[in-house]
Order: C-alpha cells, then sequence, then structure tokens
C-alpha cells in the first residue's frame, strides 16, 4: 500500500473503540519532535486506564515531561504506579522510561552464567556498547517491550493487558522495526565470525588461531583500534557469542508482535509543514512494511466556533462593518478577530490534507490547541476527551 490522493476524507480515529477493543495489546505513539507525542500517548494510557484497562506506558523519549504530567517526581527503568486515576473496573495505570544501560545488563544477567555476566558487565567495549552505540536504544527498546509483554502477576494473568509505547522524536523511532534484519545481519558478519573463530579455538590455540585467519587484518586492526581495544572486543564477543541467538530471537519474536493484530500505530503530527512531512514519513513506511496503522492524531490544531464561516467571507463583511462605522465598529473588530483565525484554519487545513489523501483513507482525529501546557492528569484527561470527541480533517475544496 502507499500514499497517493483520494478525494475522500478520511473516517475518524474512534480512540474509544480502540482502546476498549480486548484484543488491543500494544500502541505505538511515533512522530517529530514537537508535536505533543508524548503527551497523545500519556493521554491514551489514562483514557485506557480510566476505562479498565491494566495499562504500561513506556517512553523512550528521555525528557521529563511524561513523568511531570502524571505527577511522578521521576520515571525509570521500573515501572512506577500513577496515583490519582480514576481506574474503570479492574484498570490501573503505570509509567516507566527506558533505561538503555539498565535494560542491556538485565539481559546479560538473565542469559548468562553469573560468571559470563560478571566478566561481560565489567568489559570496558560491553560499557560503551551498551551506553552510546547507534541502534542499541532500538534493540533494547525491543527487548523491553517483549518483557512488559511477557509480565505476569500472581494469578497468572498478564500484568498489563494495554502497553502504551512513546517513541523517541526522530525519524529513528521506527529504526526498531529494522533490529531483526540489522541484528541478523552484524551476527552474520565476517567481521563478528573473524573475532568468535579463535575465541571457540581455546586456550594456546586462541592466538595461533588469530594470527592464521586473520592474518594482516589483525595487525590493521590492532593500529587503528589499539591493542587494548581489540582484546575487550574479542573478549565481549566471546563471552557475548552464547546469547546473539537468543538476542535475535526474542527481537524476532517482538517484531512479529508488533506486526500482529493486537498492535497499533498511531502517528502523531502537528499542522506545520516540517511535522506533515514527518508524519508523512512515518505512514509511508508503515503502510510499506504493512504495520497495523491505527491512525493520525493531528495535535495543536486552531479551531473556530464557527468553523463554515470562512476567512474571505468574514473579511469582506468586517471590511463592510468598517466602512459603516458607529455602531458597527465592535462588530467589525469581532469580525477581524475571526477571519485571522479562519486563515490560520485553512492554511493548517492545507498542509494537514497533503497527509490526510491516502488510499486507503487513514482514520484521523484533530486535537485543538490547547492556551497551557499539559501537566497534571485533569488536563491529560482534558487531551484524552479531545482525542475521542475531535473532528476529522475536511479536504478542503480545492482537493477534491
Amino acid at each position: 500500500m502507499s500514499r497517493r490522493a483520494t478525494t475522500d476524507g478520511p473516517p475518524r480515529l474512534d480512540v474509544d473503540a480502540m482502546l476498549d477493543d480486548p484484543s488491543l495489546r500494544v500502541v505505538v505513539c511515533c512522530g517529530s519532535g514537537g508535536v505533543g507525542k508524548t503527551t497523545v500517548a500519556a493521554a491514551l494510557a489514562l483514557r485506557g486506564a480510566e476505562r479498565g484497562r491494566r495499562t504500561v506506558v513506556l517512553t523512550i523519549d528521555p525528557a521529563r515531561r511524561l513523568a511531570q504530567s502524571l505527577g511522578l517526581s521521576e520515571l525509570d527503568n521500573t515501572p512506577r504506579p500513577v496515583e490519582g486515576v480514576v481506574a474503570g473496573a479492574g484498570g490501573s495505570l503505570d509509567a516507566m522510561m527506558l533505561d538503555m544501560k539498565r535494560t542491556f545488563d538485565e539481559v546479560v544477567q538473565t542469559h548468562a552464567t553469573p560468571e559470563k555476566a560478571a566478566q561481560m558487565l565489567a568489559n570496558p567495549f560491553y560499557q560503551a556498547l551498551s551506553s552510546s552505540f547507534a541502534g542499541t536504544q532500538e534493540y533494547m527498546a525491543m527487548e523491553k517491550l517483549g518483557q512488559l509483554r511477557a509480565v505476569q502477576d500472581a494469578d497468572g494473568r498478564d500484568r498489563w493487558d494495554l502497553i502504551v509505547v512513546d517513541t523517541p522524536p526522530s525519524r529513528s523511532a521506527l529504526d526498531f522495526l529494522d533490529a531483526p534484519e540489522r541484528l541478523g545481519s552484524f551476527l552474520d558478519s565476517r567481521f563478528l565470525r573473524l573475532l568468535l573463530t579463535p575465541a571457540k579455538a581455546g586456550g594456546k590455540a586462541y592466538a595461533r588461531v588469530l594470527s592464521t585467519i586473520a592474518g594482516g587484518v589483525t595487525g590493521v586492526m590492532t593500529k587503528v583500534l589499539g591493542a587494548q581495544v581489540l582484546t575487550d572486543v574479542q573478549t565481549f564477543v566471546a563471552a557475548f557469542d552464547s546469547m546473539f541467538g537468543g538476542f535475535r530471537e526474542r527481537a524476532q519474536r517482538t517484531y512479529a508482535l508488533l506486526a500482529g493484530k493486537g498492535t497499533r500505530f498511531v502517528v502523531v503530527a502537528a499542522p506545520e509543514p516540517d511535522a506533515v512531512r514527518e508524519a508523512g514519513f512515518f505512514v509511508d513506511r508503515l503502510l510499506a512494511d504493512r504495520m497495523p496503522l491505527g491512525g493520525v492524531v493531528v495535535n495543536r490544531a486552531t479551531l473556530t466556533p464557527v468553523p463554515d464561516l470562512g476567512s474571505d467571507e468574514t473579511r469582506a463583511a468586517a471590511e463592510r462593518a468598517d466602512t459603516e462605522g458607529g455602531h458597527r465598529a465592535g462588530t467589525a473588530e469581532v469580525l477581524w478577530v475571526h477571519a485571522r483565525r479562519a486563515a490560520r484554519v485553512e492554511a493548517e487545513s492545507e498542509v494537514v490534507s497533503r497527509l490526510v489523501r491516502v488510499d486507503p483513507p487513514v482514520p484521523t482525529v484533530v486535537v485543538p490547541a490547547r492556551p497551557l501546557d499539559v501537566t497534571d492528569l485533569d488536563a491529560l484527561r482534558a487531551v484524552g476527551d479531545d482525542l475521542a470527541s475531535g473532528p476529522v480533517v475536511t479536504p478542503r475544496a480545492g482537493d477534491r
């Protein structure tokens, strides 16, 4: 499937029907920075909990907005209960923020022997890899999502029946879709096999095999990396060898979860050219990968109390009122305010119409801009109400 022009407007994204569907287990919110994606994710999680879902919201964005809006002093790698939630029957809300290194450490400690785990955690190359290597965050996001999905309570039920994921504010937010393939390519790479083969030889044969197989390559790597760094890398690979297969298997399992019927991706955009362009990238990527795209949220949109009164006719009426003067002066002022607001609505609609002209149409909802920042549960509830009842984007006459 791909995006192309369509004359029909999109259907409205029915947020409540989505959240009430017991088969829905994961909602992934993605979008560029500055569009309110974290707020939308938190509002969806709160609304799900207050409609009876056992919900956890996981943010991969290190900003503190989610913790502040949920009334928590901090978030870390452990789900924390959110107080003040008016939960529906059986509902609850927990929140957490991905700690990439801690998650990596947990994987090592869970899937390696105590001796190998201690060796791994002390390895300088592992410490660098687990903290800052490109792609590690995406792998760990997959791991954490899989972990949350597998947690059960004392009664043997899934601890959470709804997981809301707030992804990083950039195009890399969808890099985790490539995690299984990229991980497989890395595991099957010639360079990795080169490092693994000497380790598997063991004992004094290590140096002889390394010298025989690697030949001059080792000398080059030693000059480039340094002898100690190369030794750290080789030690890391040798210790990690037994865990690689598990990484790939779990990444593939989580990818299957994301591609399944129990997941919905929600793309969050703002009515601005750059944000719409980024949202279009997300929509294209999700459609191309046949991922379950739930809908688009156009956040922070400008609305008018009289949506059918356009800027041109309002401006004409305002000019007539100005000409008449006298008691019409106050009317003219109100009309000019509406004309400026209507012109902004029309400009935003023109920008957003490029995003919603999708075949087949993607469910869409418009959330109005709020006068104040969202900093508490009451404000999040209001955003949730807007998500559930907001209008759709109506294509302009010129787009039909």
